[in-house]
């Protein structure tokens, strides 16, 4: 059995570095996403309040503390059908995460589009979370999407040239 010929293992192109970074990125937020369905399908059927006081109880939280106390305020709210309202989100945005990672890695043009989408469309909603609190965590997410959104402008833009160039020609 013969190996390929040198002429077509030479004229393969090395994978795009940067693309395989931001495939990485959407594929670890695919998987906090699916900690988070996981986690709040395993909440159904339980008290949420008695299941958050003995996690601040291991932690050693102070049962006095504001934080404590508005996450026990908020966990009264939830309930199994918006658990799993949470959950069914949590693994659609998992699903549509690891798509997006998968395309990207293996360099396809839908990918790259579907990302530029995904990506622009919650930019206004990041800065508009960063407008109402700002943390270092919101500002970082924000400038990963950002330059996440520039890179691949810069690669559409790119290879329509490239195909423009090749259509005159």
């Amino acid at each position: 059995m013969a190996d390929f010929p040198p002429q077509i293992a030479q004229t393969r192109q090395p994978h795009n570095k940067w693309l395989i970074l931001i495939a990485a990125y959407k594929v670890v937020q695919a998987l906090l996403f699916v900690a988070i369905g996981v986690g709040a399908l395993h909440l159904m059927h339980k008290d949420v309040d008695d299941v958050l006081t003995q996690v601040t109880q291991a932690l050693h939280f102070s049962p006095e503390s504001r934080f404590v106390n508005f996450v026990l305020d908020k966990a009264s709210i939830l309930d199994d059908p918006l658990l799993r309202r949470i959950g069914a989100v949590a693994f659609s945005y998992a699903a549509l995460g690891l798509l997006e990672g998968i395309g990207l890695y293996f360099e396809k043009i839908w990918a790259e589009y579907l990302t530029l989408l995904i990506t622009a469309s919650f930019l206004p909603w990041e800065i508009r979370e960063i407008l109402n609190r700002l943390t270092w965590l919101r500002v970082g997410l924000l400038a990963a999407n950002v330059l996440v959104l520039l890179y691949l402008l810069k690669v559409v833009s790119e290879r329509r040239k490239r195909l423009d160039e090749e259509l005159e020609s």
